[in-house]
């Protein structure tokens, strides 16, 4: 029988146990680990039913337990010290409230997905797990940010195998009421809401649920509400689910109504108003429009508004690809706003205006979010060095006339929130050397470039630990293989030989992260007998654990985990290599730190940042990778590999995965299974715990997020804060007057003579040469421009590198036909072929870069005399 209703029963602790409640609501319970042994400890059995989720835990013990808990002293001592704990976490001083200087008095960080815990599957992959991680770091820090998202009914999809191996996806409803969020209510007691505009009458109403994150909050907006039509009420169903429309009505409510439903969560708590915004990736980038409509209402025009929005605008890319980015047809954005739509003050054309790819190569009918959010942020930044550089060039087109690497967008490589991901085996090793309270603020705080006292750990002891672990995999992999063979349809009787699957003496390696084609699941078949040598050699075996999940829209991605599904259930083989289906946190807490060796080849420059490979670090895994995103900048010989790139620009694409492979299998076979295998003197493999060591001492206090979250406080935060503040109505008025002046002027703008006080082409080094420049400003004053000198070693087609950048100064002018001479020196401090130019750039005291506008003017070939290049 179906029920035709469906209630939540919450239950009634006693008084005494009250503060189960508030331990249960607050996810720090996620990553402490004395609030989930206390949890267990209420009924060891349903917190296993309930996978380590408190709230359903309390939902399901018997009374009567409750009453036995609520008379035993030692665990009510218990319960005590562990809120009294939190009360000191989410109340006491923090790093941020001990930095010096003036730092935002708070920040909301909007993103599409985040990934806290296996209890709240509002998450994807990469993106959402590196939110979760951004939002704990910063309470764990004390920075006052409020994070904002969408409470998806279904979340993402639930993956399970077919008998042939193909992905099956399923939608479980989830019930708000059965999650760890709360309602945001007004004083009346009613449900907050927000409200957005359709076009033809209709609205969007979203209610607002809380989760509170430690110390930050976390507003998810819920558009399955009565007042929506049906329509509306699916808005927020799926994480990236739907067609065009429905995830540009998404990426409305998250932006639009995310904005306001920070502004009625600050009015309904008296949290302090942010004064940056940070946008994790584009999908958010609406909330500059509402901004924009708000201060229309104070009185700015849609060109200072757009200046005081920009200047406290955070924007962060984690696309290395053009088609990672969400773009919609310019009719479908223009007929969601406007007078019959949403903020009905601002014009359609300056809307689209902002999205539009007006640069070569770009299509004129497509609305770019990416696009928008770079337009909308002051500052923005890639997610590794070599993101940041492969962002530069991507977007090079919206600061024509720049090299790329003097593109506006700089880069914070990711990190990772070792409390949540660090095993509590490794946890207590570490506690036993140094103490719990320097261990934790090593694993939150960081700081540190090295955790020294990594190397006073035993040889046994670092050995044992990963054993450990390795068998603790070993067990889990057995349990999630048998069921997922039950799902497939075999019986009970066929699965005996589960039993031998995986051995724990035996190297293991992992493979677990989304399937789209460029992160190649499949590179390891490309030889399948060298792979089964290396699965069943004698003496050196491997095991192999993959994961992953493929959009359910990706049939090529299907495929490849069938390809990897079939050739793991080859009798032969199934005991050393398994695919475990419906990858997801509660998978990943064990997958990390069971692996000896953390395996990642994608097609390089392709992996913006991957951040597995750093919680697998911080576990004492060794990480074997293509030099891409965080490994590119951190990569060691001391404790890891590389897997070398075949990536020349002829290089046909099977020919490349093939020499990779071939990379792949050499590096297992040479270096890898030997360094493992092989014994010391003391019967121990020295000479990998060495490498283990050097790891957990050198990479671990990088990978932090908490080293992450500082960075963005003190280069991007920071600066946005003081730059919001500066921008008061009266400059961001003047800013947007004086940079609408300069554009339509800039025609005027010419260099039109440079000359040297030697006219040879050679030199010696340490000379310094006098430069005269003539330019023409026409309408625009030496106040509104920079003049530059630009110089630096040159390559065979004389462009610069590395250049050093030194400012003229005007000496005179105008002559009478209107022109400037600007002069200054010029160093020669480089051997070798040695060249520079000149250049005008527009200058302000309100620019953040003087790439900001886009235009610059450079020497034409006549107007050169005795210049260019000096030392050859």
């Amino acid at each position: 029988m179906k029920a035709i209703r469906r209630f939540t029963v919450r239950p009634v602790l006693p008084e005494p146990l009250q503060p189960l409640s508030d331990l249960a609501r607050n996810l720090r319970w996620s990553w402490h680990t004395e609030t989930r042994d206390l949890f267990q400890s209420v009924d060891p059995e349903r917190w296993a039913a309930s996978d380590g989720d408190p709230v359903r835990l309390l939902g399901s013990v018997r009374p009567a337990r409750l009453a036995e808990l609520a008379e035993d002293r030692r665990f009510l001592r218990r319960l005590t010290a562990v809120a009294d704990d939190l009360h000191d976490y989410v109340s006491g001083e923090r790093w941020y409230q001990a930095h010096p200087g003036e730092l935002p008095a708070a920040v909301a960080y909007f993103s599409p997905e985040f990934g806290i815990t296996a209890a709240l599957p509002q998450y994807s992959g990469g993106l959402g797990i590196l939110a979760g991680d951004h939002l704990k770091a910063a309470s764990d820090l004390g920075v006052p940010l409020i994070g904002v998202g969408l409470l998806y009914r279904h979340g993402y999809f639930r993956q399970t195998l077919s008998r042939d191996g193909w992905q099956q996806e399923h939608y479980p409803v989830l019930d708000p009421n059965e999650l760890p969020v709360a309602l945001l209510k007004e004083a009346d007691g009613t449900p907050a809401r927000v409200s957005l505009a359709l076009p033809g009458g209709t609205q969007l109403h979203a209610r607002i649920w809380l989760a509170q994150v430690g110390r930050v909050p976390l507003l998810m907006l819920d558009s399955d509400v009565e007042e929506n039509g049906l329509g509306e009420r699916g808005v927020t169903d799926r994480l990236y689910g739907g067609g065009s429309e429905h995830r540009l009505l998404q990426e409305m409510l998250l932006g639009i109504g995310g904005v306001r439903a920070v502004r009625t969560y600050c009015r309904l708590t008296g949290h302090a108003d942010p004064e940056v915004f940070h946008t994790n990736e584009g999908h958010a980038g609406f909330l500059g429009l509402e901004r924009i409509a708000e201060l229309g209402d104070q009185g700015l025009d849609f060109d200072a508004g757009l200046e005081a929005v920009r200047a406290g605008t955070v924007f962060t890319t984690h696309t290395p690809v053009p088609a990672g980015i969400d773009r919609f047809d310019r009719e479908l954005v223009a007929r969601h706003f406007g007078p019959d739509a949403e903020l009905p003050r601002l014009d359609v054309g300056r809307i689209l205006a902002l999205g539009m790819e007006t640069y070569p190569g770009g299509e004129p009918n497509l609305f770019n979010m990416a696009v928008m959010g770079l337009r909308l942020a002051q500052r923005a930044n890639g997610v590794s060095l070599l993101h940041g550089q492969v962002s530069r060039e991507m977007f090079s087109g919206l600061w024509p006339g720049f090299d790329p690497e003097e593109v506006p967008i700089t880069s914070v490589t990711n990190g990772v929130h070792a409390p949540t991901w660090v095993a509590p085996e490794v946890f207590r090793l570490g506690a036993r050397q140094i103490g719990a309270q320097r261990t934790e603020d090593a694993l939150t705080v960081g700081g540190s470039e090295r955790w020294d006292s990594v190397g006073d750990i035993p040889d046994q002891d670092v050995w044992d630990l990963r054993r450990t672990l390795r068998e603790q995999l070993v067990t889990e992999v057995r349990e999630r293989l048998r069921a997922s063979w039950r799902q497939r349809g075999a019986g009970t009787a066929e699965l005996g030989w589960i039993d031998g699957v995986l051995d724990p003496d035996v190297l293991t390696i992992g493979f677990a992260r989304r399937v789209p084609s460029y992160k190649r699941l499949t590179l390891m078949l490309r030889d399948r007998d060298r792979l089964m040598e290396l699965l069943l050699h004698p003496e050196r075996p491997i095991q192999i654990v993959v994961a992953g999940k493929a959009h359910p829209a990706d049939d090529g991605g299907k495929r490849l985990v069938q390809e990897l599904v079939r050739f793991a259930d080859d009798p032969r083989v199934r005991h050393r290599i398994v695919f475990l289906p419906d990858y997801g946190m509660a998978m990943a807490q064990k997958l990390y730190p069971g692996c000896d060796i953390w395996l990642n080849n994608p097609l390089r420059p392709l992996e913006a940042c991957g951040t597995s490979g750093m919680k697998a670090a911080l576990n004492g895994c060794l990480n074997l990778s293509v030099l891409d995103g965080w490994w590119d900048e951190w990569f060691q010989p001391d404790f890891g590999w590389a897997i070398p790139t075949a990536d020349g620009a002829g290089t046909d694409p099977d020919r490349r995965d093939d020499i990779e492979a071939e990379a792949l299998y050499d590096l297992l076979e040479q270096r890898v299974t030997p360094r493992f295998y092989e014994r010391g003197q003391g019967g121990l493999p020295d000479r990998w715990i060495e490498m283990v060591r050097q790891t957990l001492t050198l990479l671990g206090p990088k990978v932090l997020a908490g080293r992450m979250v500082r960075e963005y406080v003190e280069r991007l935060y920071a600066p946005a804060a003081h730059a919001h503040r500066t921008m008061n109505p009266d400059r961001a008025r003047e800013l947007a007057e004086w940079k609408a002046r300069v554009r339509a002027q800039w025609h005027g703008v010419t260099v039109d003579h440079v000359e040297t006080t030697t006219a040879t082409t050679t030199a010696e080094l340490g000379t310094t040469l006098g430069l005269r420049v003539h330019v023409g400003l026409g309408a625009l004053g030496p106040d509104d421009v920079e003049v530059q000198a630009l110089s630096g070693r040159v390559d065979e087609e004389d462009r610069i590198a590395d250049a050093t950048t030194v400012p003229l100064k005007p000496v005179g002018g105008p002559d009478p036909e209107g022109r400037w001479v600007y002069e200054g020196p010029l160093s020669l401090d480089r051997t070798g072929p040695f060249g520079y130019t000149v250049r005008v750039l527009p200058a302000h005291r309100l620019l953040a870069s003087g790439a900001e506008l886009g235009v610059v003017a450079v020497p034409s070939e006549d107007g050169v005399e005795g210049a260019g290049l000096l030392m050859r």
